[in-house]
């Protein structure tokens, strides 16, 4: 409420912690114009003037033009509607600056090439839409032959990243990754080969139902002997080994003879780190646990299945 004092303008300065030429500025910019003038022609202002004063030092402190502070305190516009517009512009400018950090993050701790950069910084900044394509491509090329519906939609359901409207730093930078990973054609042609593997076991069992994968039924036979120190060169490791040969020839339908080769070239696919990096980095950005790691059971087996004490029957 005004009280009808009035204030000079170096009283006005040091009440608001302005200069005075910055008060001068905002009164002949009609900001804040002078409520009076004393007989010697001094600038003097009222409580009101000094109220107005503090809201532009604040608006100016968060940002916004001196345009529309002008409209602002003249009362043209709301001050909701125009706080809720550059709030908005201001969440746009931190995930861009969130995006650029991570690329500038990920390209000091690699070490990447002008070209690699390139490529981070084109990654990071698609769009919704673009990334929800880059990703839907890369999912039909594994599995949209393999059916659309059922098991294998989930599957691709699950292998779905969905970067948050506010990113943490740490969710940009594996989605950088993990776009990296999908484009990658050594990468895509293993996860086709494990997908292909999984469908033919699908149609021998006849039911078309979900069922484990292979790799899940490898670590559940393998894990028991890496738990117990079992040495996957040592005869003590065969009877692992002949479950998991077993259960392979079961669902593949591969000929005795074939399937210590066909079953070490499906590990190559299972084992390749990238198919485990992918599901770290999924789980990172989708917020969720952490996955176990399968490496140490591909790799028991992998030694197990080139052992020849480990393979005798």
């Amino acid at each position: 409420m005004n009280d009808g004092r009035l204030y000079t303008i170096g009283e006005l300065a040091r009440l608001t912690g302005l200069t005075v030429k910055a008060i001068r500025f905002y009164a002949d910019r009609g900001i804040v114009p002078p409520t009076d003038r004393s007989p010697a022609g001094y600038r003097r202002y009222d409580a009101d003037a000094l109220a107005r004063l503090e809201l532009v030092r604040t608006l100016r402190a968060l940002g916004l033009d001196l345009p529309t502070i002008r409209r602002v305190v003249d009362h043209e516009v709301s001050l909701q509607g125009i706080a809720a517009a550059h709030a908005e512009a201001l969440a746009a400018q931190i995930r861009l600056l969130r995006l650029r950090q991570a690329v500038l993050t990920t390209v000091a701790r690699r070490g990447s090439t002008p070209e690699e950069t390139k490529l981070m910084h084109r990654l990071a900044e698609l769009t919704e839409d673009e990334r929800r394509r880059l990703v839907e491509e890369f999912l039909d090329s594994t599995f949209g032959d393999l059916g659309a519906e059922g098991e294998f939609a989930a599957i691709m359901r699950t292998m779905t990243p969905c970067l948050p409207d506010n990113p943490e730093p740490a969710q940009v930078e594996a989605w950088v990754e993990l776009a990296e990973l999908t484009g990658a054609p050594a990468f895509r042609t293993g996860l086709r080969r494990l997908a292909e593997h999984h469908a033919a076991e699908r149609i021998r069992d006849g039911d078309g139902g979900v069922r484990p994968d292979l790799a899940a039924a490898v670590r559940d036979l393998v894990t028991p002997a890496l738990r117990t120190g079992i040495d996957p060169t040592s005869p003590q490791a065969a009877p692992v080994v002949a479950a998991v040969i077993d259960r392979y020839a079961h669902t593949s339908g591969t000929e005795a003879d074939d399937v210590r080769g066909e079953l070490l070239r499906w590990l190559v696919a299972a084992k390749d780190p990238r198919r485990e990096r992918y599901f770290q980095l999924l789980a990172l950005i989708n917020g969720w646990p952490a996955p176990d790691s399968l490496a140490p059971v591909f790799s028991w087996l992998h030694q197990a299945l080139r052992a020849p004490a480990a393979v005798q029957p």
